[in-house]
Parts: C-alpha cells; sequence; structure tokens
C-alpha cells in the first residue's frame, strides 16, 4: 500500500518498512497512535499498533515546513517533554496489555519493540470488525448480546487482574469467529495507582465520576460505559438523564441490570460478573 507523500501517515509507515515490515493496510491513524495490519519479513499478517499519532508529525518535519503545515491536519504543537509523556503511556498500554495475557475475550498482545521515535506492539487479526459495524449490519440480536456477554466477561477478566478498562464503547470491541473482544488499553489503569487527570468528559458513553474522579475510577466505570452501549444496542437510542424512555425495548430478563448499571452513582451499579450472565441469558432468551 502506498499513501500519498503528503499524507500524515506516510512517514510512520515508511518507518515501518525500514524496520523490515510488509504494509498492506492503513486501519486508523488517530492523534496518538497509527494501526495498520503489516506481517513481518516472514509469517502471517498481524495489526500493529504504533504509538505515532497525527500529534506527533509537526516534530518529525524539518524546521522550515512547520510553520506551513501547523493546523493543516490539525496537529499539535508538542514539546519535547509532552512527547516523551506519550510515548511513556503508550508504554503503559502495552505494558498492560502484555498483563493480561491469556484472559478471555481480550485481544493479546503477540510482540512488541521499540525504535528511535516510537513504539510498537502487535496484535492478532480479527475478521468481524468493530461492533459498532455490527450494529450497523442488523444482524441477529441474540447473537449482539452474545458478543456484548462476552466483552462483560473480558471485562470482567480486567476487574479480576486488578485492571480498569474506563475506554468502553463500540469501536473499541472487536469480533472474531463471532465472538467478541475488548481492545485498546490506552485508557486503562491499574486499581493500586490514580492516572490520568481528575477530570475527564463528558462523552456519551462515559461515567459521571469522570467528571470529579477520572484518575480513580473503577471497575464500576466500566459497568456503566457498557449497559451505554447495550441501551444504545438494543433500543437505537442513548439513555437519558431523569429516565429510560426505551427500556421496554431490552428483554425483561435484562432490564433491571440495564438500569442498574446507569445509576448515578458508582455504588449502586452491580459486578460486571452480574452483568455478564444477564446478557447471555438474555442473549438465550432472544434466539428462543
Amino acid at each position: 500500500m502506498n499513501l500519498h507523500p503528503l499524507h500524515p501517515a506516510a512517514w510512520i509507515l515508511d518507518q515501518l518498512r525500514v524496520d523490515g515490515w510488509q504494509v498492506s493496510d492503513l486501519l486508523a491513524f488517530t492523534r496518538a497512535s497509527t494501526l495498520v495490519t503489516a506481517r513481518p519479513d516472514s509469517g502471517r499478517p498481524v495489526v500493529l499498533k504504533a504509538g505515532f499519532g497525527s500529534n506527533h508529525v509537526l516534530a518529525e518535519l524539518p524546521a522550515d515546513q512547520q510553520p506551513a503545515a501547523y493546523g493543516f491536519y490539525w496537529y499539535a504543537q508538542m514539546t519535547a517533554a509532552e512527547r516523551a509523556l506519550a510515548r511513556e503511556d503508550f508504554r503503559h498500554e502495552a505494558d498492560l496489555t502484555r498483563a493480561v495475557a491469556g484472559a478471555d475475550h481480550v485481544v493479546p498482545l503477540l510482540d512488541q519493540g521499540h525504535g528511535e521515535r516510537f513504539d510498537w506492539y502487535t496484535m492478532p487479526l480479527c475478521d468481524g470488525g468493530n461492533f459498532r459495524t455490527f450494529m450497523a449490519s442488523g444482524k441477529d440480536t441474540g447473537e449482539g448480546l452474545d458478543i456484548l456477554a462476552d466483552v462483560a466477561e473480558g471485562l470482567a477478566a480486567l476487574h479480576q487482574r486488578g485492571i480498569v478498562h474506563r475506554d468502553v464503547y463500540q469501536e473499541n470491541i472487536l469480533i472474531h469467529q463471532g465472538r467478541g473482544l475488548i481492545t485498546d488499553l490506552g485508557a486503562a489503569r491499574r486499581l493500586a495507582a490514580e492516572r490520568g487527570p481528575e477530570h475527564r468528559g463528558p462523552e456519551v458513553h462515559w461515567p459521571p465520576e469522570y467528571l470529579t474522579g477520572y484518575h480513580q475510577a473503577g471497575p464500576a466505570a466500566d459497568v456503566f460505559s457498557l449497559a451505554v452501549l447495550v441501551y444504545r444496542y438494543l433500543c437505537a437510542d442513548i439513555p437519558r438523564l431523569g429516565g429510560h424512555p426505551n427500556l421496554a425495548l431490552v428483554p425483561a430478563v435484562l432490564r433491571p441490570l440495564v438500569v442498574a448499571a446507569l445509576a448515578d452513582q458508582s455504588s449502586d451499579r452491580p459486578a460486571m460478573a452480574d452483568l455478564a450472565v444477564a446478557l447471555r441469558i438474555a442473549a438465550r432468551t432472544v434466539q428462543h
């Protein structure tokens, strides 16, 4: 695959090729990272995530080109200290992904490496896309609930290992051979240590506590975010403050758990394992 040389991801693809990777497709280019499908000189294709995105591009351009390029791709003009912190954040993400090796329904880290300008790690290539694509496909509701139950079990596995994801939404759920897997631990933290700013939000899938205590958010935050996604999937709508008018579209066996999971107070929400059980039962109810 050849990108136009002015595409902001061209530099990172060139660096990967120099390091021996055969890049076949650009999957995503975000502010903080780049996702590609690639293979080493010999081996099967994998998904490679590099800790280099649009926020890093400006610093790699020659100094005489930076004034003209600044803002063209919404580049961020990061200081050297900010770039170093971004690299440390990416290494933290890779470390957490490696730490959950063997957990069911979590996309594993296969390999990782370090270059002069950025770090990278690889993951298996999933064949079913992400859950946003699945929701748009109009496929069987029971199948979707089973995928969400898989994800709930994956998140419960993270919680058991002392990790909270903190960014559960459609694009961070991948599908492989019909099963759901949680991915992208870029926002995750170990429960033993605070991480990130005190205040974050608002976003549709984020719980209220991110407004005042994002750096301390625990497993109940993931329960809320997954419940938002369940509601969106079943009701084609988002939960509303003061009530959820489309609750009748949620299977009766699942409805009390979804309502509880959307509670403003984190202490009032059920455990992720309980939500997983209810999702699995609801999937069987819908299918039969």
